[in-house]
């Protein structure tokens, strides 16, 4: 198969080429050329901007496109147009947050976020506000390029080796600096979230299948439990976290209080994905590569005096 990656150097487009080659794909690669430009010389190298220059992919085909860098509609209608006529299929990586209602478990039927008044379509907004809608939007975008092509792949939280966000990544740190570790309550609190390497093989192996549609990519529900398990861990209640105003996904990450739409957040219907082929490696061998191979990130997870205030209250109460 002869595959493009939109986005191949960073995190999820690392993990997709990787994937591709260990397959045995003829596999080129479209960056700015700025993000480790010097990863996979076996893979075809295309250096250009998504916001401008297109000029490389003019000319070319490719049996399947894999997008694993769209994030606003304009942007990604260009690249979708022009390779309408150049490629077979178009796998568009998506997010679960098209979804603006978790009050109940969402599957790929359920209805898709739209701009709220004053929210721009042409960019992405600085607390991410608009991020579903813009999404689901730039989905839209690649069904109308490649009407009955098309592949949205609507992943959950994306962790593993190379993670930039930390928002999984503050966990096994956490755990490996040891002591009394602060988690939300309860233990069997669900989490959802997907390895990097499974996800990408998963979208190599839809492409070499050609799978088109919608699919919730991410895991079934995981304990919170087994996220923090071995360590010294004391479990407080949403009340007290949301009193202390300890920030839900990024001060406590994977924590979301259940406020009202979003009491079911981790419990998305991936039945359509499972099966058609997505599987998962053991948590372990996830916790393990991300300590080896992601860092924590600055302003993301508790800071340790932080955490100690928060422990002496809950001791206190």
């Amino acid at each position: 198969m002869r595959l493009l990656v939109l986005g191949g150097t960073k995190f999820l487009g690392r993990a997709v080429v990787e994937a591709a080659l260990a397959r045995g794909h003829e596999t080129t690669i479209f960056t700015r050329g700025q993000t480790n430009p010097d990863l996979y010389p076996e893979a075809e190298h295309l250096v250009g901007d998504r916001t401008g220059d297109l000029s490389a992919l003019e000319g070319r085909r490719w049996d399947v496109v894999v997008d694993t860098s769209g994030y606003v509609p304009h942007v990604v209608r260009r690249s979708a147009e022009l390779l309408s006529p150049a490629a077979e299929q178009y796998a568009f990586v998506s997010s679960i947050s098209v979804y603006p209602d978790f009050s109940q478990p969402v599957h790929e039927e359920s209805p898709l976020a739209e701009l709220a008044d004053g929210q721009p379509a042409e960019e992405l907004m600085r607390d991410y506000a608009n991020y579903g809608a813009l999404k689901a939007l730039c989905e839209r975008e690649v069904v109308e390029a490649f009407a009955g092509r098309a592949l949205a792949v609507r992943a959950g939280l994306i962790v593993g080796p190379h993670d930039p966000t930390g928002r999984f990544t503050y966990w096994p740190h956490r755990l490996a600096r040891g002591g009394e570790v602060l988690a939300p309550g309860p233990p069997e609190r669900p989490v959802q979230f997907v390895d990097v390497r499974d996800l990408a093989a998963w979208i190599v192996a839809a492409s070499e299948e050609r799978l088109t549609g919608a699919f919730n990519a991410t895991s079934e529900p995981h304990a919170f439990a087994d996220v923090v398990g071995g360590a010294e861990v004391t479990w407080v209640d949403d009340a007290f976290l949301l009193e202390r105003e300890v920030g839900e996904w990024m001060e406590l990450p994977l924590w979301i209080a259940g406020s009202p739409g979003q009491e079911r957040f981790h419990e998305v219907d991936t039945t359509k994905a499972h099966g058609a082929g997505l599987c998962h490696r053991p948590l372990a061998e996830t916790i393990a590569a991300t300590l080896a191979e992601a860092e924590t990130v600055e302003g993301v997870g508790l800071a340790a005096e932080r955490e100690a205030d928060l422990l002496r209250d809950w001791h206190a109460r």
